[in-house]
């Protein structure tokens, strides 16, 4: 479904990532595993269309999409959930929803998308004319991930949503990963916190330094030697 091949994105001199080559397939999760400085917000972002290859491919469903603009992106099918979430705070639940929907419309689907996420985060039903600024962070990342879906994707591209949340919220939040991917949605998955979220996934790769040094079936990573050493600790 998404097929990225012998990328490479440098910023000024500097590479960020070195002839990569991963594939998503189709009602997946992948896993895209490094610590931080790996490379693996860049690999997001030029999936998304916020930065541009130096050299190597993009391509979704068969079509090459690695020179488009983000807009065009995100309307073919391809929705990015981004670090810190990067909400406008000082709008409220269902406007920061509604903004993820504008390449749609405000149509009666968009309106069917609404009531998805709330049946996804009933948490955040009642808070639908707060601010944002005023969530916790275990609901911004909901609120998050609910604007994601408001493009109506088939390709969700997460980038560390467990970041910064106490253990029980972050059983929340990956339990809602798997419903969205059970709702027919691809998610590729930017983590480090390997331990909890290698068992939701079907395969996953390892950057390190810009490129991609392991990669296979997620099952037989966790028992990596090289995975248990730098991801898992001693668990």
């Amino acid at each position: 479904m998404l097929r990225i091949s012998d990328l490479s994105v440098a910023y000024d001199h500097a590479y960020a990532l070195r002839s990569c080559s991963m594939e998503v397939p189709q009602g997946t999760i992948v896993t895209l595993l490094g610590a931080n400085g790996a490379g693996k917000t860049t690999m997001l972002h030029a999936i998304a269309g916020l930065v541009k290859p130096r050299s190597g491919s993009i391509s979704f469903e068969g079509r090459e999409i690695s020179r488009k603009d983000p807009s065009s992106i995100v309307s073919i099918g391809i929705s990015l959930v981004p670090e810190h979430r990067q909400l406008f705070p000082e709008m409220t639940v269902d406007e920061n929803l509604i903004l993820g929907a504008y390449t749609r419309g405000m149509t009666s689907a968009v309106k069917k998308e609404l009531d998805g996420v709330f049946e996804l985060f009933p948490e955040l039903t009642v808070l639908r004319t707060a601010r944002a600024a005023m969530l916790s962070g275990g609901q911004q990342q909901m609120l998050a991930i609910g604007r994601g879906l408001m493009a109506r994707p088939r390709v969700l591209l997460l980038d560390e949503p467990s970041l910064g949340l106490a253990p029980l919220l972050v059983d929340r939040v990956l339990s809602a990963l798997q419903e969205i991917n059970a709702r027919g949605v691809t998610i590729l998955l930017v983590e480090q916190n390997a331990f909890r979220t290698l068992p939701l996934s079907q395969t996953t790769y390892v950057l390190e330094q810009g490129n991609i040094v392991l990669q296979g079936m997620s099952r037989d990573l966790i028992n990596d030697p090289r995975i248990q050493n730098s991801y898992l600790g001693t668990l």
